[in-house]
């Protein structure tokens, strides 16, 4: 009898352990689909009223031939991508799948976007991902209509992410979007950040089958056992070789590229249509401390495909130089913690005073705690960007503003001045001193959004979901107890970040403070031919697109004496050499009010159940009434003609500032460079389109209560699930910059 019943546990712990290893692999868990693309078509005379109300206010304007503006949003992210499967997990803020047909019909019938491109993770997208999701974008383009007047125009992408553990070995994300879809002309498969795909494997690693088996089953959540599927359907990807021409590699192997030099290679070797869009250059929840672009414009670029950089996401803007660093290191080379500045408190030096605060607190002599606060802020700059987790039990609100730029409108998360796009701009290379190197980006906006919603920017509603915040309680989601931490209590004593302790969990990326910074998302309008295809790419390749903050504000920014044209002007992303004083022509019209709701062919199209899934019940639906223009800002750069040059020195923000008049036809100035023959170095120029203050969610990011020298002495971070966090904020148009430069026989003079 005791035989027969160890026998009958035994088989009971068999089936129940492979009960378990079948969860693991996803058995019980359905494969994350694309999706059905909707198939109504949008009314041709809704595009017409678009082109007809743009013409118009060209025209009202005094714009002569005016091409056509087009907006769209050239970074979107589905399920198909780890981190937007995570977010569709259960909680209170989850709304589950939204794959590439989402994407779709989110472009066409809520934002009404004129192009758009996709952009999973590469590290993440399987053969079968890639192929569904080629057939997605390809039935999204043949519903839209691929002649000369689509409703939109889908292009395939995916998004090339590297996260460095130090300056050094950091290159950023980097978006590849591609001008075809046919078969021909595009990759086999994509291609991932090397980094970035071990580290994910050695993730997976870390947690058997079983144990991804016994989560799905206890979750009770289809939900979770899709995700157990979503794993094991990358488990066992193989690695394509290193060293081997693409087209020669197998199909179904994950393709990776070390540094953005191999990503270039490989697209070389695919020679397909191709750009790469750097964005998140100052993003410092990933971004180490200390990092600047100076090393990508030395090796890691390619002029020809890396022409345009994202200005605005929903992550903020990443505009300003600041001269300010999180790090700064001794004649020996040794790291160490900068000081508290007015306009900048290092989150290192803000670690020093929790710490030390504490230890007053407790009654403790000011010498020792004065010491503690030394150690607090050594142990802080050493762990780099996790410098948070030194501090036990501290608060999200407890670090106040430290990390943030103070003097800049909607930063980026612990803002990193080394990769804005001033400094990029200024900065140069003279390793080859007959061929110094210069970026010479144009400037672009859009979503980075990860529940495929494109262009989420028309309305400041729906703060989960239109954009990254999310619900941050441990005990919302069924996963909560394991991506977040277990509290800990706060002592008077800072410790060392251990990169190997598993109970940091997702506490690595700030979740709760980077929600105070999450922004609806910017756009890209481009000044195009036509709205096919073809003259959406062209427009991209010129360099003839501005970015926005997300409203359609129209702008137009020419040099309307450039030599040798027979009197047309270089448009915005031009680069001209000249020897006289340079003459500027700007044009801006604001964007349309907004009406609550739906358009009538929105809510047809999808109808009632997508129409809240998809669309959050608001769409883009513009009144008559335009918004209005109240200044323009010019900014000026020189960028370096030596090393040592100060790159504070060489750039003007403002340079110029023109009040407009309150009038919805928009406004339209005229100025000159009178100083630009006697510098005698290369100029370039771009200018800001601001509309007058409009309530945006978290325009004010951590919504401090300053004192009377203005410094932060309380954080109010957007936490509560209902609050919108709507403050004041100035919708602005950034014009892609006009590059001038003197006649080569011209001597280059520095700025000291």
């Amino acid at each position: 009898m005791l035989r027969k019943t160890l026998l009958a546990a035994v088989a009971l712990i068999g089936i129940a352990l492979g009960v378990l290893y079948l969860a693991g692999l996803g058995a019980f868990g359905q494969h994350e689909s694309p999706g059905n693309v909707s198939l109504t078509p949008r009314p041709a005379d809704s595009l017409q009223t678009t082109t007809e109300r743009v013409q118009g206010a060209a025209t009202d304007i005094g714009v002569a031939q005016s091409k056509q503006i087009l907006f769209g949003d050239l970074h979107v992210h589905t399920t198909f991508s780890f981190d937007a499967f995570m977010m569709s997990l259960p909680s209170r803020s989850s709304e589950g799948s939204h794959p590439p047909a989402d994407a779709c019909d989110f472009a066409r019938y809520c934002s009404a976007l004129d192009f758009w491109s996709i952009n999973d993770h590469a590290e993440q997208i399987t053969p079968r991902h890639w192929q569904e999701t080629i057939e997605s974008i390809r039935q999204c383009n043949a519903v839209a209509g691929e002649g000369e007047n689509p409703d939109t125009v889908a292009f395939l992408g995916w998004e090339w992410t590297d996260i460095g553990t130090t300056p050094e070995n950091h290159y950023g994300h980097k978006n590849v979007v591609l001008a075809h879809t046919d078969a021909e002309r595009i990759p086999t498969r994509p291609i991932a950040a090397s980094s970035t795909v071990e580290r994910a494997r050695a993730g997976l690693a870390q947690v058997s089958t079983p144990m991804i088996g016994a989560l799905a089953l206890a979750s009770g959540s289809s939900r979770v056992q899709d995700l157990a599927r979503y794993f094991a359907e990358r488990r066992d990807l193989d690695l394509c070789e290193d060293d081997v021409n693409v087209r020669d590699l197998p199909g179904d192997c994950l393709e990776t590229a070390a540094t953005p030099s191999d990503l270039f290679r490989k697209l070389d070797q695919w020679d397909v249509d191709s750009m790469v869009i750097p964005h998140g250059t100052t993003w410092g929840f990933y971004t180490p401390p200390g990092s600047t672009w100076d090393k990508q414009l030395a090796q890691e670029h390619d002029p020809n495909r890396q022409t345009l950089f994202e200005i605005y996401s929903g992550h903020g803007k990443s505009e300003r130089y600041q001269d300010f660093r999180a790090v700064e290191y001794d004649a020996a080379g040794k790291i160490r913690c900068p000081e508290a500045t007015e306009a900048y408190t290092p989150t290192c030096w803000r670690a020093g005073e929790i710490i030390e605060s504490r230890c007053l607190a407790e009654g403790t002599e000011a010498k020792e705690c004065a010491g503690r606060a030394a150690v607090a802020r050594q142990n802080a700059v050493e762990a780099g960007g996790q410098n948070h987790l030194t501090v036990p039990g501290a608060r999200p609100a407890d670090w106040l503003d430290a990390g943030q730029c103070r003097d800049c409108d909607q930063p980026a998360f612990n803002y990193r001045p080394g990769g804005s796009a001033q400094y990029v701009l200024a900065i140069g290379n003279f390793e080859d001193p007959e061929k110094p190197k210069h970026f010479r980006f144009g400037f672009m906006g859009s979503s980075d959004n990860h529940f495929a919603r494109p262009g989420t920017g028309y309305k400041e509603v729906n703060r989960h979901g239109f954009t990254e915040s999310r619900e941050q309680d441990p005990n919302a989601s069924l996963l909560g107890g394991i991506l977040l931490p277990d509290p800990v209590e706060p002592v008077a004593e800072s410790k060392p970040f251990n990169p190997d302790d598993p109970t940091t969990g997702f506490a690595l990326f700030q979740l709760e403070r980077q929600s105070s910074f999450f922004t609806t998302g910017g756009l890209i309008a481009a000044h195009a031919t036509g709205r096919d295809r073809d003259s959406v790419w062209q427009a991209l390749e010129r360099k003839e697109v501005y970015g926005t903050s997300g409203p359609r504000i129209l702008l137009w920014f020419d040099l309307i004496n450039p030599p040798g044209t027979r009197g047309l002007p270089a448009p915005m992303g031009s680069e001209v050499e000249m020897s006289r004083t340079p003459i500027f022509q700007v044009r801006a019209v604001g964007s349309y009010e907004q009406r609550p709701g739906c358009p009538e062919y929105a809510v047809s199209g999808l109808g009632p159940k997508k129409l809240d899934h998809i669309c959050k019940n608001e769409c883009y639906n513009p009144s008559d009434r335009r918004r209005l223009i109240s200044r323009i800002e010019v900014v000026r750069g020189r960028p370096q003609v030596t090393a040592d040059e100060d790159v504070t020195q060489l750039i003007e923000d403002p340079w110029r500032s023109f009040r407009c008049q309150p009038d919805p036809s928009g406004c339209a100035i005229t100025f000159t460079d009178p100083e630009y023959e006697q510098a005698g170095r290369a100029s370039l120029y771009y200018v800001r389109a601001v509309e007058t203050p409009q309530p945006g969610i978290n325009a004010d990011n951590v919504r401090c209560t300053d004192d009377a020298e203005g410094q932060c002495i309380e954080a109010h971070l957007c936490t509560e699930a209902e609050d919108e966090c709507l403050e004041l904020q100035e919708p602005v148009a950034w014009s892609s910059p006009i590059f001038i430069d003197p006649p080569q026989k011209t001597a280059y003079r520095a700025i000291r």
